[in-house]
Protein backbone atom coordinates (compact mmCIF):
# COMPACT_ATOMS: atom_id res chain seq x y z
CA UNK A 1 0.00 0.00 0.00
CA UNK A 2 1.55 3.10 -1.22
CA UNK A 3 0.13 5.23 1.92
CA UNK A 4 1.58 3.22 4.46
CA UNK A 5 5.48 2.80 2.18
CA UNK A 6 5.30 6.54 2.77
CA UNK A 7 4.09 6.98 6.11
CA UNK A 8 6.92 4.65 7.52
CA UNK A 9 9.40 6.32 5.09
CA UNK A 10 11.34 8.54 7.04
CA UNK A 11 11.98 12.23 5.71
CA UNK A 12 11.92 15.25 8.11
CA UNK A 13 12.31 18.80 6.64
CA UNK A 14 15.98 18.99 4.78
CA UNK A 15 15.81 14.85 4.55
CA UNK A 16 13.54 13.92 2.65
CA UNK A 17 15.60 11.73 0.23
CA UNK A 18 14.06 8.19 1.78
CA UNK A 19 10.50 9.73 1.08
CA UNK A 20 11.29 10.65 -2.74
CA UNK A 21 12.71 7.06 -3.52
CA UNK A 22 9.46 5.64 -2.81
CA UNK A 23 7.84 8.14 -4.60
CA UNK A 24 10.05 8.06 -7.86
CA UNK A 25 9.20 4.32 -8.02
CA UNK A 26 5.39 5.24 -7.70
CA UNK A 27 5.46 7.61 -10.71
CA UNK A 28 7.39 5.42 -13.22
CA UNK A 29 5.77 4.96 -16.45
CA UNK A 30 2.83 7.87 -15.30
CA UNK A 31 4.90 10.54 -16.03
CA UNK A 32 6.80 11.75 -19.10
CA UNK A 33 9.91 13.28 -17.06
CA UNK A 34 10.89 13.43 -13.64
CA UNK A 35 13.86 15.50 -12.07
CA UNK A 36 15.07 16.21 -8.47
CA UNK A 37 16.16 20.14 -8.39
CA UNK A 38 19.10 21.28 -5.94
CA UNK A 39 16.37 21.46 -2.96
CA UNK A 40 15.17 17.65 -3.37
CA UNK A 41 11.95 18.29 -4.53
CA UNK A 42 11.09 16.02 -7.09
CA UNK A 43 9.74 17.37 -10.26
CA UNK A 44 7.15 15.58 -12.34
CA UNK A 45 6.08 16.59 -15.55
CA UNK A 46 2.74 14.69 -17.31
CA UNK A 47 1.98 16.38 -20.55
CA UNK A 48 -1.07 17.23 -22.18
CA UNK A 49 -2.47 14.18 -23.43
CA UNK A 50 -4.98 16.06 -25.97
CA UNK A 51 -3.97 19.04 -28.05
CA UNK A 52 -4.99 22.25 -26.34
CA UNK A 53 -6.90 24.55 -27.87
CA UNK A 54 -5.80 28.19 -28.86
CA UNK A 55 -6.66 30.96 -26.41
CA UNK A 56 -7.32 28.26 -23.97
CA UNK A 57 -6.73 28.73 -20.39
CA UNK A 58 -5.11 27.37 -18.44
CA UNK A 59 -2.47 25.25 -20.51
CA UNK A 60 -0.14 24.82 -17.41
CA UNK A 61 -1.22 23.45 -13.68
CA UNK A 62 0.85 22.79 -10.97
CA UNK A 63 -0.09 19.85 -7.82
CA UNK A 64 1.72 19.68 -4.79
CA UNK A 65 2.27 17.63 -1.77
CA UNK A 66 5.05 18.43 0.22
CA UNK A 67 7.27 15.57 1.22
CA UNK A 68 8.98 16.41 4.30
CA UNK A 69 7.62 15.84 8.20
CA UNK A 70 7.88 17.36 11.56
CA UNK A 71 10.56 16.03 13.49
CA UNK A 72 14.08 16.46 16.18
CA UNK A 73 17.40 16.94 14.63
CA UNK A 74 20.65 16.32 17.07
CA UNK A 75 22.07 19.38 18.71
CA UNK A 76 24.70 17.80 21.54
CA UNK A 77 25.93 14.63 22.89
CA UNK A 78 26.17 14.75 26.76
CA UNK A 79 28.72 12.89 28.92
CA UNK A 80 25.99 10.22 29.76
CA UNK A 81 25.52 9.35 26.22
CA UNK A 82 22.11 11.15 25.83
CA UNK A 83 21.45 13.17 23.25
CA UNK A 84 19.95 16.88 23.23
CA UNK A 85 17.81 17.61 19.99
CA UNK A 86 15.84 21.09 18.90
CA UNK A 87 12.93 20.58 16.93
CA UNK A 88 12.10 20.58 13.45
CA UNK A 89 8.74 22.15 12.23
CA UNK A 90 6.18 23.25 14.63
CA UNK A 91 5.88 20.68 17.41
CA UNK A 92 4.02 20.63 20.72
CA UNK A 93 6.47 19.42 23.92
CA UNK A 94 3.79 17.85 25.25
CA UNK A 95 3.73 15.09 22.66
CA UNK A 96 7.10 14.36 22.94
CA UNK A 97 7.95 12.75 26.05
CA UNK A 98 8.74 9.04 26.76
CA UNK A 99 8.07 8.57 22.92
CA UNK A 100 10.04 6.13 20.61
CA UNK A 101 12.44 7.55 17.86
CA UNK A 102 14.98 6.40 15.42
CA UNK A 103 18.19 8.34 14.96
CA UNK A 104 20.18 8.90 11.97
CA UNK A 105 20.68 7.01 8.53
CA UNK A 106 20.89 3.75 10.64
CA UNK A 107 17.56 4.25 12.85
CA UNK A 108 19.29 3.81 15.75
CA UNK A 109 16.31 3.35 18.18
CA UNK A 110 15.58 5.43 21.05
CA UNK A 111 13.32 7.08 23.64
CA UNK A 112 12.59 10.65 24.38
CA UNK A 113 13.48 10.12 28.18
CA UNK A 114 12.21 12.96 30.81
CA UNK A 115 11.75 12.75 35.14
CA UNK A 116 8.89 10.95 35.93
CA UNK A 117 6.67 11.78 38.29
CA UNK A 118 7.68 10.56 41.54
CA UNK A 119 10.52 13.47 40.81
CA UNK A 120 8.50 15.93 39.47
CA UNK A 121 7.31 18.25 42.67
CA UNK A 122 3.60 18.42 43.25
CA UNK A 123 3.25 22.26 42.11
CA UNK A 124 5.01 21.46 38.55
CA UNK A 125 3.17 18.28 37.79
CA UNK A 126 0.34 20.69 35.68
CA UNK A 127 2.65 22.68 34.08
CA UNK A 128 3.64 22.19 30.58
CA UNK A 129 6.43 20.05 30.31
CA UNK A 130 9.95 21.79 28.76
CA UNK A 131 11.55 19.30 26.22
CA UNK A 132 14.38 21.08 25.93
CA UNK A 133 15.03 19.63 29.54
CA UNK A 134 14.22 16.52 28.07
CA UNK A 135 16.80 14.54 26.13
CA UNK A 136 17.31 11.35 23.96
CA UNK A 137 18.42 7.97 25.39
CA UNK A 138 19.63 5.52 22.89
CA UNK A 139 21.29 3.36 25.56
CA UNK A 140 24.39 4.13 25.18
CA UNK A 141 26.95 4.06 28.22
CA UNK A 142 29.03 7.24 27.59
CA UNK A 143 29.62 10.01 24.87
CA UNK A 144 32.09 7.86 23.34
CA UNK A 145 29.91 5.00 23.15
CA UNK A 146 26.83 7.25 21.69
CA UNK A 147 29.10 9.13 19.33
CA UNK A 148 29.84 5.36 17.48
CA UNK A 149 26.27 5.70 17.07
CA UNK A 150 24.88 9.04 15.88
CA UNK A 151 26.48 12.57 14.73
CA UNK A 152 25.33 15.96 15.28
CA UNK A 153 23.13 17.12 13.09
CA UNK A 154 21.42 13.50 12.49
CA UNK A 155 17.34 13.80 12.62
CA UNK A 156 15.35 11.79 14.55
CA UNK A 157 11.89 10.33 13.35
CA UNK A 158 9.14 9.03 15.28
CA UNK A 159 9.16 5.35 15.62
CA UNK A 160 5.33 4.67 14.64
CA UNK A 161 4.13 1.92 12.40
CA UNK A 162 1.21 2.01 9.91
CA UNK A 163 -2.03 -0.08 10.23
CA UNK A 164 -5.36 0.44 8.85
CA UNK A 165 -8.16 0.39 11.77
CA UNK A 166 -11.66 -0.94 9.89
CA UNK A 167 -13.38 -1.16 13.06
CA UNK A 168 -17.41 -0.63 12.26
CA UNK A 169 -16.70 0.33 8.36
CA UNK A 170 -15.14 3.28 9.32
CA UNK A 171 -11.89 2.69 6.99
CA UNK A 172 -9.26 4.42 8.76
CA UNK A 173 -5.86 4.19 9.05
CA UNK A 174 -2.83 5.32 11.79
CA UNK A 175 0.50 5.95 11.50
CA UNK A 176 3.17 9.02 11.29
CA UNK A 177 3.51 12.15 8.79
CA UNK A 178 0.01 11.71 7.19
CA UNK A 179 1.08 15.64 6.90
CA UNK A 180 1.85 15.30 4.35
CA UNK A 181 2.13 11.72 2.52
CA UNK A 182 -1.75 11.57 2.25
CA UNK A 183 -1.51 14.59 -0.50
CA UNK A 184 1.77 12.23 -1.72
CA UNK A 185 -0.40 9.33 -2.14
CA UNK A 186 -3.48 11.30 -3.90
CA UNK A 187 -0.63 13.04 -6.00
CA UNK A 188 0.42 9.90 -7.61
CA UNK A 189 -3.20 8.92 -8.22
CA UNK A 190 -3.93 11.91 -9.83
CA UNK A 191 -1.26 11.28 -12.65
CA UNK A 192 -2.90 8.06 -13.55
CA UNK A 193 -5.67 10.79 -15.84
CA UNK A 194 -5.01 11.80 -19.33
CA UNK A 195 -5.64 15.80 -19.65
CA UNK A 196 -5.50 18.33 -22.06
CA UNK A 197 -2.93 20.71 -20.28
CA UNK A 198 0.63 20.19 -18.59
CA UNK A 199 0.43 18.96 -15.11
CA UNK A 200 3.53 19.11 -13.40
CA UNK A 201 2.96 16.90 -10.07
CA UNK A 202 5.21 18.25 -7.77
CA UNK A 203 6.72 16.74 -4.27
CA UNK A 204 7.80 19.80 -2.64
CA UNK A 205 10.58 19.38 0.23
CA UNK A 206 10.64 21.73 3.10
CA UNK A 207 7.43 22.75 3.56
CA UNK A 208 7.26 22.82 7.31
CA UNK A 209 10.24 25.05 7.63
CA UNK A 210 8.66 27.76 5.65
CA UNK A 211 7.50 26.71 2.49
CA UNK A 212 10.74 26.46 0.45
CA UNK A 213 10.48 24.04 -1.65
CA UNK A 214 7.21 25.26 -3.32
CA UNK A 215 8.40 28.89 -3.89
CA UNK A 216 11.63 26.82 -6.35
CA UNK A 217 9.43 24.64 -7.97
CA UNK A 218 6.91 27.71 -9.36
CA UNK A 219 9.27 29.27 -10.77
CA UNK A 220 10.95 26.38 -12.65
CA UNK A 221 7.12 25.14 -13.37
CA UNK A 222 5.35 28.56 -14.31
CA UNK A 223 1.98 26.92 -13.38
CA UNK A 224 -0.96 29.13 -14.74
CA UNK A 225 -2.72 27.61 -11.78
CA UNK A 226 -2.00 25.76 -8.53
CA UNK A 227 -3.31 23.22 -6.53
CA UNK A 228 -1.56 22.54 -2.83
CA UNK A 229 -2.70 18.58 -1.55
CA UNK A 230 -2.20 18.75 2.41
CA UNK A 231 -3.43 16.80 5.32
CA UNK A 232 -5.06 19.23 7.56
CA UNK A 233 -6.23 19.45 11.05
CA UNK A 234 -8.99 17.82 12.02
CA UNK A 235 -10.07 18.55 16.07
CA UNK A 236 -13.50 16.86 15.96
CA UNK A 237 -13.28 14.66 19.13
CA UNK A 238 -15.67 15.92 21.50
CA UNK A 239 -15.29 19.41 23.34
CA UNK A 240 -17.74 21.63 24.18
CA UNK A 241 -21.12 21.42 21.95
CA UNK A 242 -21.31 25.17 20.29
CA UNK A 243 -17.70 24.83 19.08
CA UNK A 244 -17.52 23.56 15.64
CA UNK A 245 -14.68 21.49 14.51
CA UNK A 246 -11.81 22.75 12.03
CA UNK A 247 -12.79 19.55 10.07
CA UNK A 248 -14.07 16.14 10.53
CA UNK A 249 -12.93 12.80 9.70
CA UNK A 250 -14.87 11.04 7.31
CA UNK A 251 -17.11 14.18 6.02
CA UNK A 252 -14.63 14.67 2.67
CA UNK A 253 -12.05 16.90 1.61
CA UNK A 254 -11.44 20.17 3.36
CA UNK A 255 -11.55 22.82 0.96
CA UNK A 256 -9.66 26.21 2.53
CA UNK A 257 -11.27 29.53 1.56
CA UNK A 258 -8.23 30.98 3.31
CA UNK A 259 -5.50 30.58 5.73
CA UNK A 260 -2.17 32.30 7.11
CA UNK A 261 -0.06 31.90 4.09
CA UNK A 262 -3.18 32.06 1.11
CA UNK A 263 -6.70 33.50 0.11
CA UNK A 264 -7.71 30.49 -2.10
CA UNK A 265 -8.71 32.08 -5.51
CA UNK A 266 -12.52 31.69 -5.51
CA UNK A 267 -12.73 30.33 -9.37
CA UNK A 268 -10.83 27.56 -7.77
CA UNK A 269 -13.19 26.96 -4.84
CA UNK A 270 -16.19 27.82 -7.23
CA UNK A 271 -14.75 25.24 -9.17
CA UNK A 272 -14.23 22.70 -6.79
CA UNK A 273 -17.48 23.03 -5.20
CA UNK A 274 -19.13 22.66 -8.58
CA UNK A 275 -17.44 19.57 -9.04
CA UNK A 276 -18.44 17.82 -5.89
CA UNK A 277 -22.15 18.84 -5.90
CA UNK A 278 -22.57 17.88 -9.45
CA UNK A 279 -20.77 14.14 -9.12
CA UNK A 280 -22.17 13.91 -5.29
CA UNK A 281 -18.75 13.49 -3.62
CA UNK A 282 -18.84 15.11 -0.12
CA UNK A 283 -16.58 17.67 0.74
CA UNK A 284 -16.22 20.37 3.74
CA UNK A 285 -15.03 23.77 4.58
CA UNK A 286 -11.94 24.17 6.52
CA UNK A 287 -13.17 26.09 9.57
CA UNK A 288 -9.83 27.98 11.07
CA UNK A 289 -7.58 30.10 9.38
CA UNK A 290 -4.40 28.16 11.17
CA UNK A 291 -1.98 27.38 9.37
CA UNK A 292 -0.19 27.19 6.24
CA UNK A 293 0.32 25.25 2.90
CA UNK A 294 2.93 25.55 -0.26
CA UNK A 295 -0.10 27.83 -2.00
CA UNK A 296 1.13 30.06 0.37
CA UNK A 297 4.11 29.95 -1.55
CA UNK A 298 2.98 29.76 -4.74
CA UNK A 299 0.61 32.35 -5.27
CA UNK A 300 3.32 35.18 -4.68
CA UNK A 301 5.52 33.38 -7.31
CA UNK A 302 6.36 35.69 -10.63
CA UNK A 303 3.33 38.01 -11.76
CA UNK A 304 1.16 35.67 -9.30
CA UNK A 305 -0.68 32.38 -9.56
CA UNK A 306 -4.26 31.62 -8.61
CA UNK A 307 -4.27 28.88 -5.53
CA UNK A 308 -6.40 26.55 -3.81
CA UNK A 309 -6.01 24.07 -0.94
CA UNK A 310 -7.52 21.13 -1.02
CA UNK A 311 -6.68 18.63 2.25
CA UNK A 312 -7.37 15.26 3.87
CA UNK A 313 -8.70 15.75 7.33
CA UNK A 314 -6.02 14.18 9.73
CA UNK A 315 -6.04 13.92 13.53
CA UNK A 316 -3.07 14.57 16.06
CA UNK A 317 -0.89 15.63 12.79
CA UNK A 318 2.20 17.23 13.98
CA UNK A 319 2.58 14.20 16.62
CA UNK A 320 4.19 10.90 16.78
CA UNK A 321 0.74 9.51 15.70
CA UNK A 322 -2.06 10.90 13.44
CA UNK A 323 -5.64 8.93 12.00
CA UNK A 324 -7.01 9.71 8.85
CA UNK A 325 -10.36 8.07 6.72
CA UNK A 326 -9.20 6.14 4.17
CA UNK A 327 -12.47 7.35 2.49
CA UNK A 328 -11.45 10.92 2.86
CA UNK A 329 -8.44 10.33 0.90
CA UNK A 330 -10.55 8.57 -1.70
CA UNK A 331 -12.60 11.13 -2.26
CA UNK A 332 -10.50 13.80 -2.27
CA UNK A 333 -8.52 12.02 -5.46
CA UNK A 334 -11.77 11.55 -7.25
CA UNK A 335 -12.48 15.30 -6.81
CA UNK A 336 -9.66 16.37 -7.86
CA UNK A 337 -9.44 14.14 -10.94
CA UNK A 338 -13.01 15.69 -11.67
CA UNK A 339 -11.95 19.24 -11.12
CA UNK A 340 -8.86 18.99 -13.39
CA UNK A 341 -10.98 17.22 -16.24
CA UNK A 342 -13.63 20.34 -15.48
CA UNK A 343 -10.97 22.62 -16.24
CA UNK A 344 -10.27 21.00 -19.95
CA UNK A 345 -13.09 23.83 -21.41
CA UNK A 346 -11.24 26.35 -19.90
CA UNK A 347 -11.37 28.36 -16.24
CA UNK A 348 -14.03 31.05 -16.16
CA UNK A 349 -13.94 34.05 -14.41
Amino acid sequence: MLLKDLSEARGVSGDEGAVREVLIKAVEGLVDEHRVDALGNLICLRRARRPVAEGRWPRTVMVTAHMDEVGLMITGINNDGTLRFGKVGGIDDRVLLSKQVLVGKNAVPGVIGYAPIHLIPPADRSKAPDASKAAIDIGAKDKAGAERLVSLGDYATFATSFEVLDEGGLRTAKGKAFDDRVGCAALVELLREDYAFDVYAVFTAQEEVGLRGARVAAYAAQPDVAFALEGTICDDLPRKKDVSPVTELGKGPALTFMDQSVIADRRLVRLLVDTAERLGIPYQFKRAAAGGTDAGAIHLTREGVPSAVVAVPARYIHAPVSMVSLDDLDHTVQLMKAALHAMEGGLNA
